[in-house]
């Protein structure tokens, strides 16, 4: 029975063991070997190959004799290898080879004679400092070219004049510094250049480029907006330049745009946005707008104006925004917020308030929300009327406000409330306040913090926690039912020598 075991033990490990597999790799069905920690791409590997990846190994040079045989490899891939040159021509024999992919190594140049059936080419986080037309040349079926965090410095046409079937180019990370035009790339999709240095894109950049559909620029030094958009775009991420004003009648071509991306920049107005008429995102956070964005997109379903400098907000602001979904107006400076001034966006699910001036929750918010974010404000009490129609309100935090206590209404016209957020709150532990422990418990509601600032013998008590507070209004509990049934003795004349019992929802207890 033992030899039994031990032999379907070593029948299970076999594959990697295979003496067609070489060592420190392991094969699956001979068409895919993975290998690790390895000095040199290994010999023996089956020629059925058609997967070989190899990781985390220290191979310096790639040759061609690596690769003698292996007629059915269509992905290489190699990562994190220390891989510094590769010698001429070393791809160019493997005529159906799909993906080729150096990561994470130390390559100072594109790899030379690489094959016309190349169709994904990634050299992502290597030392390349310069891109040459010959890089490239009959790479006619290319589709995805990455060429993120490298040393590269600019981009010309005559760079990339071969890649007519490209449709993703990455080069984010790089010294990019200028960019020439227009690039002949008719079926590219989607280009992504973030975090480089350029300052300027040319006029006819885009002239070639009529089936871009995803477009960023992020991470730049950009003062103004591209012009002559291509009209296919869907996505614009601009974040993290330098712009101080966007004129969208330069944009007004832009049918199809549903997501422009405009935070971390300079921007102290936003008006005219209602011409990107099928813009459903609109990013604007960590700018200086020191008002909400004028005649927005009807159709706009998430509005982002976190971290500004915006101190009301009125019903005008919101009158045609009936799609609205996503309303972000935390870390601003708002003090007015006009009852009402949401009720037409009838689809408002999630609204962040967080780090304002607010005294008090604003009236009359949608029925629709499922999360509110008061956190960092100065409110004091809760009242009823403030949320007594958010029967879809699933999280409400309300951390770091002055509430001191909470109205039994109140949580029980919450029927769905999942999760309450209560710390940095000055409590005031009265056994009422228990009792709303009690009906948030039988709720299911999932409550954080709340600690007692009185009275002073209960400072620091967390209220939804402390048997302390439990038995004391226990004890109060248990004394007034003493009284009562004291009173129902005693002969009608008497009645008035005897205090009357303290109606417990109003009873504040104190601690002698």
């Amino acid at each position: 029975m033992h030899l039994l075991c031990a032999f379907l033990v070593w029948l299970s490990l076999s594959d990697g063991l295979s003496p067609n597999c070489p060592g420190r790799c392991s094969c699956d069905s001979m068409q895919s070997v993975q290998c690790y920690r390895l000095m040199e791409v290994p010999s023996g590997i089956p020629s059925t190959t058609k997967r070989l990846y190899i990781s985390h190994s220290r191979i310096q040079h790639l040759q061609l004799s690596y690769f003698t045989g292996l007629f059915a490899l269509e992905d290489f891939i190699l990562l994190a290898s220390g891989t510094e040159s590769v010698e001429n021509d070393t791809f160019k024999t493997l005529s159906i080879l799909k993906t080729l992919e150096l990561l994470k190594n130390k390559l100072r140049q594109v790899p030379s004679g690489l094959p016309a059936s190349l169709e994904v080419l990634k050299l992502n986080d290597n030392s390349i400092r310069a891109l040459h037309e010959s890089d490239f040349e009959g790479l006619k079926r290319l589709k995805v070219l990455e060429l993120k965090n490298n040393l590269i410095s600019s981009l010309s046409p005559s760079m990339l004049s071969s890649l007519i079937s490209l449709q993703s180019l990455m080069v984010d990370g790089n010294n990019i510094e200028s960019v020439a035009g227009p690039l002949a790339l008719p079926h590219l999709k989607h280009m992504s250049m973030e975090n480089n240095k350029l300052r300027l894109i040319p006029g006819n950049f885009f002239t070639f480029l009529q089936s871009l559909q995803f477009l960023s620029f992020s991470g730049n030094f950009l003062t103004k907006m591209p012009m002559n958009l291509p009209k296919s775009l869907l996505s614009l991420k601009m974040e993290r330049n330098q712009l101080k004003v966007v004129r969208f009648r330069d944009m007004k071509h832009l049918e199809t745009l549903s997501h422009l991306y405009l935070s971390e920049n300079f921007l102290t107005s936003i008006e005219g946005a209602q011409q990107l008429a099928n813009l459903t995102t609109l990013e604007v956070s960590q700018n200086q707008l020191q008002m909400l964005p004028v005649k927005l997109p009807a159709r706009l379903q998430k509005l982002d104006c976190s971290s500004n400098l915006i101190q009301r907000v009125t019903a005008q602001d919101f009158q045609d925004l009936r799609d609205l979904k996503h309303l972000f107006l935390d870390n601003n400076a708002v003090s007015l917020f006009e009852a009402g001034a949401l009720q037409k966006c009838s689809q408002l699910s999630n609204l962040a308030l967080e780090q304002n001036l607010l005294l008090s929750i604003p009236l009359r918010l949608p029925k629709t929300l499922a999360r509110l974010d008061l956190k960092g404000n100065a409110i004091q009490d809760i009242a009823e009327r403030e949320l007594k129609d958010l029967k879809q309100l699933q999280v409400l935090n309300l951390r770091n406000n002055k509430i001191s206590a909470l109205d039994l209404k109140v949580l029980e016209g919450l029927p769905r409330l999942r999760h309450l957020y209560l710390d940095g709150n000055p409590w005031n532990c009265t056994c009422s306040l228990l009792r709303a422990r009690e009906v948030l418990k039988a709720k299911g509601t999932d409550v954080k913090g709340g600690q007692c600032a009185a009275p002073a013998e209960q400072q620091g008590e967390s209220w939804m926690s402390s048997k302390k507070i439990m038995r004391q209004c226990e004890h109060h509990l248990h004394q007034n039912e003493k009284g009562k049934e004291t009173k129902k003795k005693l002969k009608p004349e008497d009645s008035s020598s005897i205090r009357p019992s303290v109606d417990d929802d109003d009873y504040d207890y104190e601690i002698d």
